[in-house]
């Protein structure tokens, strides 16, 4: 594989750690600041959640800088918004300070995932493409791991350790912004939305080398084809696709409503319901990033190998499992066994939907629809990650955790059903030929 291709996928994927060590980070701060600024339940879920306010609008608006453009100068500007957030976050003086900060933040991490899957999608040959557009994914996960483990480290520094937590990704934000501009822009976007064909030539010459001229040539002559010269061509919701955005749309609900975002930001939380310490339950919480990051390399490894449909699959069953435990755990009195069903949850998150989804998404819609597409998929995610997220904590208070847990088991059966009935394979298919299985050239 062309070296410039994975060195741009990388840093594109970079991305992703910022994403989810910003989304995380407020885990280890979140009961300090309650406490230092005495919220109520409600004040407080608006606090933690505001970041995934953030995303929720930066998801919907991602396709229009993605777009409009291009791809590798929105990457730019994720990085910059990070980097603010980042600052003000540590240097947040009450409650409502620290709500624009996030936000500002969540604005970032929802147009990295517009932008950042669908730019490495674009450049990366199809055999591979699951892979490296899956580093994103393990990018977030090692985000979180490494979030779990500042967090941890800096427990113990006083009074202001919440300020550290928060601000320590001012570092990572500033050198992600600064390798953004070692980055090619994608030829795909260069052909079908600037109609600047020899500049989209240019960049497939330089990350394919071996081609000839011919091929070159012919893989532009493809993509110009894909897309689709009628007045709607442009249009998004249309019954020509409705099969890939109701696609898009279910993922994303199945990935939300399986409980993660709610684990993820309030794991030392639920630890703490099993009896451990504080300090345990930070630790425990460090051990959920370990065991994401150690089964997102299985997804990533599989992706290509077995297929986007079989590891949803895979990662169903582990859900059901898990889950259900978890349920039946917290109703008979067996909470030591709570700490063993959460990773076993996070490793058939990491293998299945956490391996898949930005793959996925980035893959169903054509050429000319992939940022809008991308967007929704993303919006959809994020609206119901902010939700639950602002009322786990009212849940958490109104309903035992048995029944909590029972529901979220209860939306994987519904996903299981989902894939096998409806999800298409999408395993080593060009993008243009996808194009072509979903019925979408006309």
């Amino acid at each position: 594989m062309n070296k410039k291709v994975v060195m741009c996928s990388v840093i594109a994927a970079l991305g992703g750690f910022l994403f989810g060590f910003d989304t995380v980070v407020i885990s280890g701060a979140e009961q300090t600041i309650q406490k230092l600024w005495g919220l109520s339940a409600t004040l407080h879920g608006w606090t933690v959640s505001a970041a995934l306010w953030g995303t929720v609008l930066g998801s919907l608006i991602g396709g229009w800088p993605t777009e409009r453009y291009g791809r590798k100068n929105t990457l730019f500007w994720v990085g910059m918004l990070y980097f603010v957030s980042a600052v003000w976050s540590g240097l947040a003086t009450g409650p409502y300070a620290l709500m624009i900060a996030r936000f500002i933040g969540g604005v970032g991490v929802g147009i990295s995932t517009v932008a950042a899957p669908l730019y490495i999608s674009e450049i990366a040959p199809a055999k591979m493409r699951g892979r490296l557009t899956g580093m994103f994914q393990f990018n977030i996960v090692f985000g979180i791991l490494v979030a779990f483990l500042s967090n941890a480290l800096l427990s113990g520094v006083g009074e202001n350790a919440w300020r550290w937590m928060l601000g320590a990704e001012a570092f990572p934000a500033l050198l992600y912004t600064l390798f953004c501009f070692g980055l090619i822009e994608s030829p795909r976007w260069l052909i079908t939305h600037c109609g600047d064909r020899e500049a989209g030539l240019e960049v497939f010459r330089s990350i394919n080398p071996e081609l000839s001229e011919a091929e070159v040539s012919a893989m532009a002559d493809t993509i110009e084809g894909s897309v689709t010269h009628t007045r709607d061509a442009a249009r998004f919701f249309t019954r020509r696709l409705r099969a890939p955005i109701l696609l898009a749309f279910l993922i994303a609900f199945f990935n939300q409503l399986s409980g993660i975002n709610a684990i993820l930001y309030f794991a030392p939380r639920i630890f703490k319901m099993t009896g451990l310490a504080e300090n345990a339950a930070l630790l425990q919480s460090v051990g959920v990033g370990v065991t994401n990051l150690i089964f997102t390399f299985v997804g990533l490894w599989l992706i290509d190998r077995l297929g986007r449909r079989t590891l949803l699959t895979l990662g169903s069953f582990g859900y059901i499992a898990s889950l259900g435990l978890c349920s039946w755990a917290f109703y008979t009195r067996h909470e030591a066994i709570v700490p063993a069903c959460i990773f076993a949850f996070i490793a058939a998150h990491a293998v299945g939907q956490g391996a898949v989804i930005w793959v996925f998404i980035s893959e169903i819609f054509p050429n000319r629809n992939r940022a809008a597409g991308q967007a929704l998929g993303s919006f959809t995610h994020w609206i119901f990650a902010a939700l639950l997220t602002l009322f786990f904590p009212k849940m958490a208070e109104a309903l035992h955790p048995g029944t909590v847990f029972a529901f979220f088991c209860g939306m994987m059966i519904l996903q299981l059903l989902w894939v096998k009935f409806f999800v298409p394979e999408t395993k080593g298919i060009p993008l243009e030929l996808m194009q072509s299985r979903l019925g979408l050239d006309t």
